[in-house]
């Protein structure tokens, strides 16, 4: 039997099974249409993925994926088993739970890379039973850079809102200071831009945040919002880009959310991501930019405490989903006008 489509639009991984992955992927399977099921993979453990099902009281129907069709009515998954020795206790971190994520994330840039899926949706993972498991990452983002062989990624968290755009994520703050250079600060913004030219948005106005307080207030807190920042933002407004700072950051997240930019630059994690969890927290998608596959996932953890309660909320699942959509639509229409003559 043959798939209903030559290429899914996104494959969902399973994350770590110990925590709510399963459980939100199911609730915002069972939300979608006949026709959103057709075009959707699931990657990981059919058992598991059963049981989620259970969990939420919802009647899903899971079919391994060259035997998935329109007329089984369920969903596709490739299969990525739990080993039969391997314990993975609910809410808790192991090196069992932390494998299958790796392995379903493997698997998920494999398809998009064989042409079997568009765009990659990751369920939460926990990085300290990803370490444990011998996985060395700082996250998904790491993950698929050293999974794709890119160089860099970005980590985009978009909302209707607010949207950030980070110069660095998961390091020190003394190791995030000195990732402000020039450099980085320039592949952030032409990241950004790129990622909303092709999302619809035709002269995106980018502000990039300052590092210090106040900018540094003329060199009295820190010299690098003008010996590095500002000589970055000069570079590509000669070049033609619509972008803005350095700007304070007590101020230019407000300016952003009221809608005078299109999307901000912070200059570490929690500078982006404090204030558009504050905005827009069960709505915000992180979106991986820079690498050769698209990813969006949720933008929260595995939430042990409450995993296999049927308790979950998949909204920021269903956020994540529907990103995700949008960025197959553009993946598509763009392979159409490049086939056309």
């Amino acid at each position: 039997m043959t798939t209903p489509s030559s290429c899914y639009a996104i494959v969902i991984t399973m994350g770590d099974p110990a925590g709510i992955g399963p459980e939100i992927i199911c609730r915002a399977v069972a939300a979608m249409s006949p026709a959103e099921r057709a075009t959707t993979l699931l990657v990981g453990d059919p058992a598991i993925y059963r049981r989620a099902a259970r969990s939420i009281g919802a009647e899903l129907a899971f079919t391994l994926l060259d035997e998935a069709g329109e007329a089984t009515g369920g969903v596709a998954v490739a299969i990525v088993e739990v080993p039969e020795d391997v314990e993975i206790p609910d809410g808790r971190i192991s090196a069992g739970g932390g494998d299958m994520a790796f392995r379903c994330v493997e698997t998920a840039v494999k398809l998009v890379q064989d042409g079997r899926a568009r765009v990659i949706v990751t369920a939460p993972l926990n990085k300290a039973a990803l370490h444990e498991a011998g996985h060395h990452y700082d996250g998904h983002t790491g993950m698929l850079a050293a999974l794709t062989g890119a160089p860099s990624s970005f980590m985009l968290l978009a909302s209707e809102t607010l949207s950030t755009l980070h110069v660095s994520t998961h390091v020190s703050l003394r190791g995030a200071i000195e990732r402000v250079t020039e450099k980085r600060i320039v592949a952030t913004v032409e990241a950004g831009h790129a990622h909303l030219v092709a999302m619809g948005v035709a002269n995106p106005r980018i502000a990039v945040a300052g590092l210090n307080p106040h900018c540094g207030e003329g060199g009295i807190f820190g010299d690098e919002d003008g010996r590095v920042i500002a000589p970055a933002v000069r570079g590509l407004k000669a070049r033609g880009f619509t972008v803005s700072g350095p700007i304070s950051a007590d101020t230019v997240f407000y300016r952003a959310s009221k809608g005078e930019f299109d999307l901000v630059v912070a200059q570490y994690h929690d500078q982006g991501h404090i204030p558009v969890k504050l905005i827009a927290f069960d709505t915000t998608v992180n979106v991986s930019l820079g690498l050769p596959v698209q990813r969006t996932s949720v933008d929260h953890g595995t939430a042990f405490d409450i995993a296999w309660q049927g308790r979950a909320d998949a909204t920021n699942m269903g956020a994540a989903i529907a990103y995700a959509r949008r960025l197959a639509d553009v993946a598509t229409g763009a392979e159409s006008r490049a086939s056309q003559p």
